[in-house]
């Protein structure tokens, strides 16, 4: 998990870029602590592609290889969790794609982020 300290800047950025998408997309249904609880939990999240991004066998171009992880990882994952917490909890099919939708946008921005900067592996 070294890596996570060594590419601090692209994963707090990428933190800070999902962070303003929920905030606009969650219009006037975020406070400061949940922002700040927000930045923390989606840089977890990028530190996470950034592994990814650094494990992933290079078989296709860069931007093929972090785009297509984003989806992957969003689809194998984010995707099932948020319908089906959703959907069970009452929320409509339509308004639990849409969240889907949000951690897609997400989860891609982050993607960009970290791949425009550059994460680089340990050692």
């Amino acid at each position: 998990m070294s890596y996570i300290l060594i590419n601090a800047l692209p994963i707090l950025l990428a933190g800070l870029i999902g962070t303003a998408i929920i905030a606009v997309a969650w219009r006037g249904c975020t406070t400061t602590p949940i922002l700040l609880a927000t930045f923390a939990l989606l840089s977890w999240l990028a530190a996470i592609l950034a592994g990814a991004l650094i494990l992933a066998p290079v078989t296709a171009g860069v931007w093929t290889v972090a785009l297509g992880s984003a989806f992957i990882i969003w689809i194998g994952f984010v995707l099932p969790t948020v319908t089906i917490g959703l959907v069970t909890r009452g929320v409509g099919w339509p308004r639990a794609l849409a969240e889907a939708a949000i951690w897609l946008a997400v989860m891609l921005a982050q993607a960009v982020v970290l791949r425009a900067i550059g994460v680089v592996g340990p050692g």
